[in-house]
């Protein structure tokens, strides 16, 4: 539905690929009529984008090809054109070395494409990790009208009549695996069933959490995040959000129209009470850039200050994203949170937040589901995310409290550092390793610059003889990044990185790590005369690859606690037309 006609045909984008009388356009129009469209096809019609971040290799988006269907056939139905885009698929598991070094990549390719190509809107199609910043940080910079579909959540798993939930249960099954709780053969069968289906993870991770914040700030239709990938209603969702962007288009509603410091505001808020992914914190100062709006982590920290963990879903509760859906989903879930959100922030339905959430739960709470908490009764007394500063961390690091041991928030213990992951995988579960329970494992050089791209190896793992005696949780640090679907006392993104000089490339074996959460400090016990006498000593890791993109991003990306963007994208600059000769 079209609720404010500002633009007419020929004001539209792709008008100028198509309607001038010169040879250039007939070259364009000839060219669409070589696919075999017909000329009022794409003459009087928008063109409607379809960002698909589909691959074989991407497990979490395997459906995403059918569903593209559903998006052409709602832009059809709206009397628009759909033109399905191929872009980066970033699937979680099998990229490497990491995802988050292709994020960028992904923004760039979304920009450029929506750039250079005769296209008045855009559908954006992810859900796993990466992809959904990275799509959006490339629409906010093109600021043509889109909307986000997602993914949706994988389906759910049992085993031995607990709930299963992606990624969190990998990680308690290996650790019980390598502690030799589990056979062989039942770790075989476990490997075969845990993921049932296409879909995101079905814990609140990283893609559930961005979808989430993205749906907070506005982006998506009421609801759409949380519905499972494999429900009939997903594919209803997608067909709805495509008729949806025509009328966008016909309004003029361009990101830049609606996103604002308080839309991205909202976003904080969902993400501290959804007890989100700690990856979280990186993107949404990506995206937030992006928009003209800046974001530091204190400033997250002081947004979500004091809102409650709502939704019992693993890692922080003990439930999975289908138990979400089936309580109302996240409008369910802001409905509680009105006094710390601001209604008024206009979404890609045309209507405000607080209209959308008015009218998705006028229906009544959902009974008998208690997947999301009331205000009273919240799933941890621990907060999503805490930022600590100290002399370890002088720009910040974060942790997860609702996810952590209450026993090692405060903390004080002989540190045992690992220059590198290998360092650490080959040494870890050596049976004369010097560690006991109360030694703060660290890992270094897994930052922006120094793995490069941030994997996900702030997890650090259990050593097998502690695995053995019943330890199941450590405190550990590291300047990588967590998967948002794993849990622990992991201190991680400390900035700056030690590839960059950050303390943390001083620090020794033994030196005295000491922890405060509710001080928020992270600090190692060392004056700063000695500091300085380490730094006159230390030299900075060569450079990884130099060719390609792996240098164009080493040389470009920021530290974590500026989102990880290049330098030379970071903002927003009023979109320039491509010339048409």
């Amino acid at each position: 539905m079209v609720q404010d006609k500002l633009k007419t045909l020929a004001e539209l984008r792709s008008q100028r690929w198509f309607s001038p009388d010169d040879m250039r356009s007939f070259a364009h129009r000839q060219r669409l009529q070589q696919m075999g469209l017909r000329r009022d096809e794409f003459m009087t019609r928008p063109v409607i984008a379809i960002i698909n971040t589909w691959s074989d290799l991407s497990p979490c988006h395997a459906h995403l090809r059918e569903r593209a269907e559903a998006v052409k056939r709602g832009i059809l139905m709206a009397g628009g054109l759909p033109a399905e885009l191929p872009a980066m698929s970033l699937g979680e598991v099998m990229v490497k070395p990491t995802t988050m070094i292709y994020r960028n990549f992904l923004a760039m390719e979304t920009e450029e494409l929506l750039r250079s190509l005769p296209v008045d809107g855009a559908v954006l199609m992810g859900g796993c990790d990466k992809t959904t910043p990275g799509l959006l940080m490339g629409a906010l910079s093109a600021d043509l009208p889109c909307i986000y579909v997602p993914a949706g959540p994988m389906l759910s798993d049992r085993y031995s009549g607990q709930a299963v939930g992606a990624g969190t249960h990998t990680k308690k099954f290996w650790d019980e695996y390598v502690a030799g709780n589990i056979p062989q053969e039942e770790w075989v069968a476990l490997e075969a069933r845990m993921t049932r289906a296409p879909g995101t993870c079905n814990t609140m991770g990283t893609a559930s959490t961005m979808t989430s914040i993205v749906e907070a700030m506005g982006f998506t239709l009421p609801g759409a995040t949380s519905i499972p990938a494999m429900d009939s209603a997903h594919t209803r969702m997608c067909s709805a959000s495509a008729e949806r962007i025509v009328g966008m288009v016909w309004e003029d509603l361009k990101p830049s129209r609606f996103f604002t410091r308080a839309s991205v505001e909202n976003g904080i808020v969902a993400y501290m009470a959804l007890g989100g992914s700690t990856n979280a914190a990186i993107h949404t100062i990506a995206i937030a850039g992006r928009g003209q709006v800046e974001l530091s982590l204190d400033d997250i920290a002081r947004i979500g200050a004091g809102v409650p963990v709502l939704a019992d879903v693993f890692p922080s509760g003990k439930r999975l994203m289908e138990d979400f859906y089936y309580a109302g989903g996240l409008p369910t879930l802001l409905a509680q949170l009105k006094p710390r959100l601001s209604l008024d922030c206009l979404t890609v339905t045309g209507a405000t937040l607080g209209e959308n959430i008015a009218q998705f739960t006028g229906r009544g709470r959902v009974q008998g589901e208690t997947a999301i908490r009331p205000l009273a009764e919240p799933v941890t007394p621990g907060a999503a995310l805490a930022v600590l500063h100290g002399n370890l961390a002088p720009n910040g690091a974060v942790i997860k409290p609702s996810a952590a041991s209450a026993h090692l928030l405060k903390h004080r213990g002989r540190a045992l550092v690992f220059d590198s992951v290998a360092e650490m995988n080959a040494r870890i579960h050596a049976p004369d390793l010097d560690v006991d329970a109360d030694t703060v494992l660290v890992l270094r050089g897994g930052g922006p610059i120094g793995a490069p791209g941030m994997p996900e190896w702030g997890n650090l793992p259990i050593p097998k003889k502690l695995l053995a005696a019943g330890v199941r949780d450590m405190l550990r640090i590291s300047d990588a990044r967590m998967s948002g679907t794993h849990y622990g006392t992991c201190v991680l993104h400390v900035a700056p990185e030690a590839a960059a000089g950050g303390p943390l490339a001083l620090i020794r074996t033994g030196d005295i790590i000491e922890l405060d959460v509710a001080a928020r400090q992270l600090n190692v016990a060392l004056s700063d005369e000695e500091l300085a006498r380490r730094r006159e000593d230390w030299q900075p890791p060569p450079l990884p690859r130099q060719r390609g993109y792996i240098r164009l991003y080493v040389e470009h990306v920021s530290q974590a606690d500026k989102g990880c963007d290049f330098d030379f994208l970071t903002g927003y600059e009023t979109p320039v037309e491509p010339p048409i000769f």
